[in-house]
């Protein structure tokens, strides 16, 4: 069961490697220009820029390039509260080591799927394309990414979930054509948790081990 799942994971990993490419402006990516509308569009506007001047500076080694990108990938994100989400109603009954555990683990295997894939995509455009309120403190951007060497093809669709939280911005889900990346890992893990009797130690060891096998 648990090698299956590990299967299993390692292929949807290669998916979800695929979003983050797409959300975190994955190198040769550009932001169109575009007037951001609401403080939401801007900070998705402006954070693809952060990370092209970093993905594109070539007086930095591989090393320090990817170092950079990961601190600012962290900072783009909260990936805390993300990774608490995917566990579910199992969250409520994980002790504080187990979710500081989970949490470490979580954080390297979303960051090492990225990092693996972040050069296989250039030349695209993404443009904020309009936003819509979920609540008082959070929005969904609307954003298309356009492949210029495609000027035929459909332009995909990809939503940022972006919460304000203290004067600050954080994207806390995204979605492709309608996959919501979040629903889906707590779909995956809380399935794999449901199996395995609520462990979730036992899922922080394959987390681990999926990270070790993409690096």
């Amino acid at each position: 069961m648990r090698d299956s799942f590990l299967k299993q994971s390692l292929a949807k990993a290669l998916s979800f490697a695929f979003f983050l490419g797409l959300l975190f402006a994955v190198a040769g990516l550009s932001a169109a220009p575009a007037s951001a509308a609401t403080p939401a569009e801007q900070f998705v506007t402006d954070n693809v820029q952060q990370g092209l001047t970093i993905l594109n500076n070539a007086q930095l080694s591989k090393e320090q390039r990817r170092a950079q990108f990961r601190d600012y990938l962290l900072g783009l994100t909260d990936i805390k509260r993300i990774a608490e989400y995917t566990l579910g109603q199992y969250r409520r009954t994980a002790s504080p080591d187990e979710l500081a555990a989970y949490g470490a683990a979580f954080k390297d295997y979303a960051v090492t799927v990225y990092q693996s894939y972040f050069t296989k995509y250039s030349g695209q455009t993404l443009q904020v394309t309009g936003s819509y309120p979920l609540g008082s403190d959070e929005s969904v951007v609307k954003t298309v990414m356009i492949d210029p060497k495609k000027p035929n093809a459909k332009p995909l669709q990809v939503n940022f979930r972006v919460l304000s939280q203290g004067g600050r911005f954080y994207v806390i889900d995204f979605s492709v054509e309608g996959v919501w990346i979040r629903e889906m890992e707590r779909s995956d893990f809380t399935s794999y948790l449901g199996q395995n009797n609520g462990n979730i130690a036992l899922l922080t060891a394959s987390l681990k081990k999926k990270a070790t096998q993409i690096k």
